[in-house]
C-alpha cells in the first residue's frame, strides 16, 4: 500500500539543474538520477506530471536583454524545453516508466499536443506526463506554465526541485547567516521579492490556494520523502500556520 501523502503532484524542474557541473546541455548522470527519483515516486502509486525548463540550452529573457526581440527569444526558449522533455522521457522509459510528452507548441512527430482531458487520462493510467513548450505563449515563464498546468490537471501541490534545500531570506551561497523558512505565505514571497518563482506563478498559486513545496532535488531520495509528507524544504501556502 502506498505511504504517499499526495495522490497527484506536479514537479517543476529547472533546465539549469539538468546541466549539472558542465553548465550547459544535459549531464547524463543528473538526468539518470532525476529519472530514478521520479520512478521511485511512481512506484508508490502517485500520479506525477513534470514541467521542465530550458535554461540549460537557451534563456529567452537573457537573449532579450542582449537585444533579441522578446517574443522570438521566448519561443526559442520554449523549444529548448521540448529537448529536455524528450531527454527525460527517454531516461524514464529506460527505467520502465510509461510516459507521454505533451507540448503547448504543436509538433506531432515528437509529442502530443496539450489537451487537458487527455493529460488527466494519462495520469489516471499511471503514465508520467511531461509538459513541454511552456504555456505556448511568449512573456510567460515555465514557472507560470507549472502553476497553470498544476491547476488544470487538479494537482494537490507543486513541488519545485532546486539545488538548495528551501527558501531563504537571502542567498545562502552569498550569506552564510541566511535564515531558512520552514513555512512562508505566498504574500510574503511577493512583498519580500524572494526569487522562488516569478510573481505571475506565485499569484496564480495564491489566488487558487495551490500549495508549493521548494526542496533540494539533488539529494538522493528527497523527492520520495517530500511525497511521503516529511517536512523537507519550505512549504508555501496562502496563510502561514
Amino acid at each position: 500500500m502506498s505511504s504517499a501523502h499526495y495522490r497527484r503532484i506536479l514537479l517543476k524542474v529547472s533546465g539549469e539543474m539538468l546541466a549539472g557541473e558542465q553548465g550547459y546541455g544535459v549531464q547524463p548522470s543528473i538526468l539518470e538520477g532525476l529519472a530514478e527519483e521520479i520512478a521511485d515516486v511512481v512506484a508508490m502509486d502517485v500520479e506525477v506530471a513534470v514541467v521542465i525548463g530550458g535554461g540549460n540550452i537557451f534563456r529567452g529573457l537573457a537573449a532579450s536583454a542582449r537585444g533579441m526581440e522578446r517574443a522570438s527569444a521566448d519561443y526559442m526558449g520554449m523549444l529548448a524545453t521540448v529537448l529536455n522533455a524528450l531527454a527525460l522521457q527517454n531516461a524514464l522509459e529506460g527505467k520502465g516508466v510509461s510516459t507521454r510528452v505533451q507540448s503547448a507548441i504543436e509538433m506531432r512527430q515528437l509529442a502530443e499536443g496539450y489537451i487537458r482531458r487527455r493529460a488527466i487520462r494519462h495520469l489516471e493510467k499511471k503514465r508520467v506526463v511531461i509538459f513541454a513548450g511552456g504555456t505556448g505563449n511568449p512573456y510567460f515563464s515555465t514557472d507560470t506554465a507549472a502553476s497553470l498546468r498544476a491547476m488544470e490537471i487538479g494537482a494537490q501541490v507543486i513541488m519545485k526541485g532546486t539545488k538548495v534545500d528551501g527558501i531563504y531570506d537571502s542567498d545562502p551561497v552569498k550569506n552564510p547567516q541566511a535564515k531558512k523558512y520552514a513555512e512562508i505565505p505566498f504574500l510574503s514571497i511577493l512583498t519580500q521579492n524572494l526569487k522562488v518563482m516569478d510573481s505571475t506563478a506565485i499569484s496564480l498559486c495564491m489566488d487558487n490556494r495551490l500549495p508549493l513545496i521548494v526542496f533540494n532535488l539533488k539529494e538522493k531520495g528527497n523527492f520520495k520523502r517530500v511525497v511521503q509528507g516529511e517536512p523537507i524544504g519550505t512549504l508555501v501556502t496562502v496563510e502561514s500556520r
